[in-house]
Parts: C-alpha cells; sequence; structure tokens
C-alpha cells in the first residue's frame, strides 16, 4: 500500500492527479487508488511512483493493500468553488453560460467524431473560403435558445459570427434537417447539464430563428453577449484544437468569458501534438481511455480576481456545479528563454514571419506552440504557455467573438492582455477590433509583456504588414 499524506495548501495540485489518474476514487477525507494503477513504460519512461513524488507536499510510505492519499473532500473542494463564485456580481450569468458551453462541448465531440470516421457533406464554405459545419449553426442555434429561455428573449442580444443565409437556400435543405435534429437531440440532454429542454422537439423555423436571433452588431453600451461557436474550425475538421467562445460584454468591455476546449489534454506536454498522435500514443501505453481523458472548460468575469478550471462532463454524469472547478493561474515564468509563446496554425491571417523576428530579438528560443482557436488563451491561463502573439497582415479584421472571452480569462488568471501598441483591446466599436494597434499580445506576466511590445516597436518599420 501507498500511504500518502499532505498538506492542505496543495489541494489543487491533488485534484491535477485525479485529472492524470481517473482511477482516483474519493471518499469521505481518503482518496483511493484502484489496483488498476497502471504502470507506466516507454515512450515516456515514467511510473505512478516518479509523478507522485514530483508533488513536493507528499509522503510516501510502504504497505501491502491499499493505496491511500489523504486530502479534503471533493465536496469540500467544491464548497471553496462556489463560495468564491457565488459572491461573484455576475454568478447568475457565468452559471448559465459554462451549462450552455458544457453541453456545447458534448455535441461538438459527437460531431467530430462522426466527421473524422465518414465522409460528410455537412461542411460548407463561406464568402472567404473559411469552413463552416453543422457544428456551428448547432451550438449557436443551441446557446441562443438557452440563453433566451433561462433569461428571456427580450433581455438577450448576441453578436456570433453564422448566419442563416446559406441554410435558406433550396440546396441546403438536407443540411438544414441536419441540423434541426442534432439541436434538438441536443436539448433533450438539457435536463443532465441543470438546463431546461424544450416542452417538444424545435421546429425547423424555430431552431432558423434561434440561430438569426444573434444578430446584434455590438457597440459601447448596453449589454450584449458575444459567441464563436466553433473557433477554429480547420482543427475541428482535422481532429485537432477548437474553442466554443461565449463572453458577456456590458457598455463596451468584457465582463465574462468562457471557453470550451473539448480537446485539451490533460497533460500539457501532449498540447502540441495532433489529437490523432494522442490516441495513438494511449494504445501504446496500453492505458485506459480514462487516463487519456481530455477537455476542459475556463471561465472568469471581470474583477473577481479568479480564473477557473472544470473538467467536461462525461459518459452519463450530471452536472452539478460548480462541477470540480479548480482556480488556475498564469505561469510565474519571466525568462524569455524559458518562455513557451502561441501563435495561431494559419498563416493567411497571422505572419509567422514577424512573430519568429519578435520572438528571436527578445530571446524567446523555444520553437513557437502553433494552435488552433482561442485555445491559446486558454493556455496562458492555465500556466501551459507564456505568450500568445498574433499580427494580422494587411486588410485583415480581428473580430471581437475571436479574442473577447479569452482576453476577460487570462486577465482574471493574472496575465496581460493588450494590443501591439500597450493599449487595452477594445470591444466598443462593433463586430470587429476596430483601432486595434498592429496585433494582440498576451502574456503570462507584465515583464514579458514590456520587452515584447518595445521589440514590435523597433522592428514593425521593416516589416512587410
Amino acid at each position: 500500500m501507498i500511504g500518502i499524506s499532505l498538506n492542505a495548501q496543495c489541494l489543487s495540485q491533488v485534484f491535477q492527479l485525479q485529472f492524470l489518474f481517473p482511477q482516483i476514487q474519493t471518499r469521505r477525507r481518503n482518496i483511493y487508488f484502484s489496483r488498476a494503477t497502471p504502470s507506466y513504460s516507454s515512450p515516456f519512461q515514467t511510473n505512478f511512483g516518479s509523478i507522485l513524488t514530483s508533488f513536493p507536499f507528499i509522503s510516501i510510505s510502504s504497505c501491502r493493500q491499499t493505496q491511500t492519499i489523504f486530502c479534503a473532500t471533493m465536496e469540500d473542494y467544491n464548497n471553496t468553488a462556489f463560495e468564491a463564485l457565488s459572491s461573484d456580481k455576475y454568478f447568475k450569468e457565468l452559471e448559465l453560460a459554462v451549462k450552455a458551453v458544457q453541453m456545447a462541448c458534448w455535441l461538438c465531440q459527437r460531431i467530430q467524431q462522426s466527421l473524422l470516421s465518414k465522409t460528410n457533406d455537412h461542411v460548407q464554405s463561406k464568402d472567404d473560403n473559411s469552413p463552416v459545419t453543422i457544428a456551428d449553426w448547432s451550438v449557436q442555434g443551441i446557446v441562443s435558445w438557452v440563453l433566451s429561455e433561462s433569461l428571456g428573449s427580450d433581455n438577450v442580444s448576441i453578436v456570433a459570427e453564422e448566419d442563416v443565409q446559406v441554410l435558406s437556400k433550396v440546396a441546403a435543405i438536407g443540411l438544414l434537417e441536419a441540423i434541426v435534429k442534432t439541436v434538438n437531440e441536443c436539448l433533450s440532454e438539457a435536463p443532465r447539464f441543470g438546463l431546461r429542454a424544450p416542452v417538444m422537439a424545435l421546429s425547423t423555423s424555430e431552431v432558423l430563428e434561434a440561430i438569426d436571433r444573434c444578430n446584434s452588431m455590438g457597440g459601447s453600451s448596453g449589454r450584449f453577449w458575444v459567441l464563436d461557436p466553433v473557433d477554429g474550425t480547420l482543427g475541428f475538421l482535422r481532429g485537432d484544437q477548437y474553442a466554443i467562445a461565449l463572453a458577456l460584454i456590458e457598455d463596451g468591455e468584457p465582463v465574462l468569458g468562457v471557453l470550451g476546449c473539448p480537446n485539451y489534454p490533460a497533460k500539457k506536454e501532449m498540447l502540441s501534438y495532433h489529437d490523432g498522435y494522442c490516441r495513438i500514443a494511449s494504445r501504446l501505453m496500453s492505458l485506459s481511455s480514462e487516463s487519456w481523458d481530455k477537455g476542459c472548460v475556463v471561465y472568469a468575469s471581470k474583477n473577481c480576481g479568479n480564473a477557473w478550471m472544470q473538467p467536461l462532463l462525461h459518459k452519463e454524469k450530471k452536472f452539478v456545479w460548480p462541477n470540480s472547478a479548480r482556480q488556475i493561474k498564469v505561469s510565474t515564468v519571466d525568462n524569455p528563454a524559458l518562455a513557451t509563446f502561441c501563435e495561431p496554425v494559419e498563416k493567411a491571417n497571422s505572419s509567422h514571419s514577424f512573430t519568429a523576428g519578435v520572438a528571436h530579438s527578445v530571446g524567446l528560443w523555444n520553437q513557437p506552440l502553433r494552435i488552433h482557436s482561442m485555445v491559446k488563451y486558454a493556455a496562458i491561463a492555465r500556466g501551459d504557455a507564456e505568450v500568445f502573439m498574433k499580427f494580422a497582415r494587411a486588410g485583415y479584421k480581428e473580430k471581437i467573438w475571436d479574442h473577447a472571452a479569452g482576453v476577460v480569462i487570462v486577465q482574471e488568471a493574472g496575465g496581460v492582455v493588450t494590443d501591439a501598441g500597450g493599449h487595452p483591446v477594445c470591444f466598443s466599436k462593433g463586430m470587429y477590433l476596430e483601432g486595434l494597434d498592429r496585433g494582440v499580445i498576451a502574456c503570462a506576466g507584465a515583464i514579458l509583456h514590456e520587452k515584447i511590445v518595445k521589440a514590435v516597436d523597433a522592428s514593425w518599420n521593416s516589416s512587410s504588414l
């Protein structure tokens, strides 16, 4: 047996162990490891004991029959999160938004699995040739319906990426039927996520109305939601990273942000790998699928000084707020040589060459972590990376739904987000980040941020952007 005694201040790291080893079972004030705890072997050359001893608060002793960790209960930890969140000004909206995004993540996982397993014609191209899928419209429909039903349609204004123009064409009848079916299947699961389901299935016109209700233009006054139903559709189609992003904006400032990241790996080392590689590695290591559970929802509200992460709802479990949430913080690394920086995968709307030049001048020697979608913001907030830089090519305009949720989460996790001139990112000018100075810079701390802003100033005039 392995008896492991903990000290209370490291409770959050205990639950990191639960994330790594799902066979941990919590009972009262003990955590029991089943006899099926796996032994680890090549290619990662590690084992259960070495992982445990990497947590400085753990002391290990040997016995025979059971393996026990003494710590606070999951209920105690949930109570701590609940108390912190319940005092928040936007508690009601935050809980609703997280539940809606959790349900959207569940839907997207099902659709992605279907798209990857067979040829599917439920993928369209927009006017700018970027892809849009059944998931984009379905998520927009369910989130719009949930917000309107819960808060009242007269109280809900939404800025979102998709419209119903394509779905209104005769050639899209099959696609529209599939979306209506998908929306209704998802909403039938709403009670599992703590949400109210429709009394009866939504009609085609009701689904179109929900999608089309997301027609706000934003602005500098009042309250509106910002939704990107599937941010990083290319990543979604490739089985890679993508995000469901929902934010609430009041008088031009994001006050609440939720990011659902269905493919975010439990182990940050796997973040740079395609999800298919992770599945292959899992088979090579003979681990149970539960050991490779992935996906999380990260969220925060303005001026609360906390950002939170909770696992996705798996299998047939029922959502209970705040769903094992734990606090997350940005990394403390401020040495550029040790920092990891993120940038977009696609070159179409971001200059990799300019970012590489800035990284070199600052001393960011690590290879860039190229990730689809706003998962980059989640990586900064979770402490898995220190820098995110994006410098758009001439003519490209950043949209508010690509940044709003991520900005508030990183800031509340302790990070810094500005444009390349060091000014706050402005969300008060409509659907676009009008007046954005050259690009967006998000950092784990002020020291790295200041160095990057200075490097951009020194390099910009010689660039072709």
